[in-house]
């Protein structure tokens, strides 16, 4: 099998570590596999580096400063598999076979960087290469870097370049957990998840793999977290599975929108909980939910519109801050879903800009983060379909 292992500067935090992880590569490649590694910067190097920057320096300079952390690592991680009797070698921007390419502004060569990450491929069966993350370089051998959390990035791009069957991303947590164990009492590992998942969460603040890596991901690439003391590079863990697909998706029948009013709504605790009870004791589905800081918007089926006004008006009566509820029906919704929006400064001027160019009024706008969602008039559904087609 052919693995990229990405050690994460935790696992990577001291020689004790360091001496862990070489014994996993070690393990790994006495049992006929051939790995591939890409290190992260030794604890909090990069970080202590960027806090010592505190006079005016250019990019270049800056990206020379930071890769000094990577570049210690993969000596350090060289050396010990060279103990071990593994044949290892280092690889830093100014390498003869350095594999990732970018232009001064850190964006990837895709061809440049494929090309060279499947040369390096070749020679797996004899060597381990030992990759600095996060860096990269120009085709003139300018230093430029790949930005927050780009060991990740790096990992996952060299193992779809390099056409390995799994990416293993070692850190210093139990694979993706069901919740910050630090607060959550009882949180436990979860065995799979699903590339959409892992990204919303890693865009809403949980620590796991960099949301830039996961558009590297593919169907036929593997992809796991593990803990860097779990000493086995090919099991346990946390498996992530899919991978992004860019979809424009409109909805075949239209929707209702039943809006709640109330004094102060976003004040009462619980009262979402209570309208979407309420709902759901009808056999009421939602698509979709807004609010504000005096109103709840649902999203029904049109022909469930009279059934959820009823449903929801019995709350209001039994409820004094909220006032009254309408219905408004005929709408259209058109979803934009896709593992690169995050990383498109403007994407959502990209999207209603041209709409709204066109004389069509948004009704409504709900986001998370892989996908924007439009809520228009019914007949104005497939102009607003084409126009978002072919923008993206």
């Amino acid at each position: 099998m052919r693995v990229v292992a990405k050690f994460g500067g935790t696992s990577l935090g001291s020689g004790d570590r360091v001496a862990r992880a070489a014994d996993s590569i070690a393990g790994a490649v006495s049992e006929g596999h051939e790995i591939a590694v890409v290190a992260s910067a030794m604890g909090a190097t990069t970080d202590d580096l960027l806090d010592e920057i505190d006079f005016e320096v250019d990019e270049m300079d800056r990206a020379e400063i930071v890769s000094m952390g990577e570049r210690t690592s993969v000596r350090m991680l060289k050396a010990a598999l060279s103990a071990r009797g593994v044949d290892a070698l280092f690889l830093e921007p100014g390498s003869e076979r350095w594999p990732v390419v970018t232009n001064e502004l850190g964006e990837v060569d895709v061809e440049e960087t494929r090309a060279r990450a499947a040369d390096l491929a070749a020679d797996l069966d004899g060597v381990v290469p030992v990759i600095t993350g996060f860096l990269a370089e120009t085709l003139d051998g300018t230093v430029t870097t790949l930005g927050r959390g780009g060991s990740d990035t790096t990992a996952v791009m060299l193992g779809n370049y390099m056409d390995a069957d799994e990416v293993v991303i070692v850190t210093d947590v139990e694979g993706v957990m069901t919740g910050d164990p630090h607060v959550v009492e009882g949180a436990r590992n979860v065995a799979r998840i699903t590339v959409d998942e892992l990204r919303n969460l890693s865009f809403r603040g949980a620590e796991v793999i960099a949301p830039s890596a996961l558009s590297y991901k593919d169907e036929d690439l593997g992809v796991r977290v593990v803990h860097y003391q779990h000493g086995d590079l090919l099991s346990g863990g946390t498996r992530i599975e899919g991978s992004f697909e860019n979809l424009i998706d409109m909805r075949e029948a239209p929707l209702a929108c039943v809006t709640v009013a109330g004094r102060a709504i976003r004040n009462r605790p619980g009262i979402l909980a209570d309208l979407a009870s309420s709902l759901r004791g009808g056999d009421i589905n939602i698509d979709a939910v807004a609010s504000g800081m005096d109103s709840v918007t649902f999203y029904v089926d049109t022909e469930e519109a009279v059934r959820a006004e009823a449903t929801l008006h019995d709350e209001v009566v039994g409820e004094e801050t909220l006032s009254s509820v309408s219905v408004e029906d005929d709408f259209a919704v058109v979803r934009v879903m896709g593992g690169e929006l995050p990383n498109r400064p403007g994407v959502i001027s990209d999207i209603v800009g041209p709409v709204a160019e066109a004389g069509i009024n948004v009704h409504d706008i709900i986001t998370s983060a892989t996908s924007v969602a439009l809520f228009v008039a019914w007949d104005d559904r497939e102009e607003v379909l084409k126009i978002v087609q072919d923008e993206f």
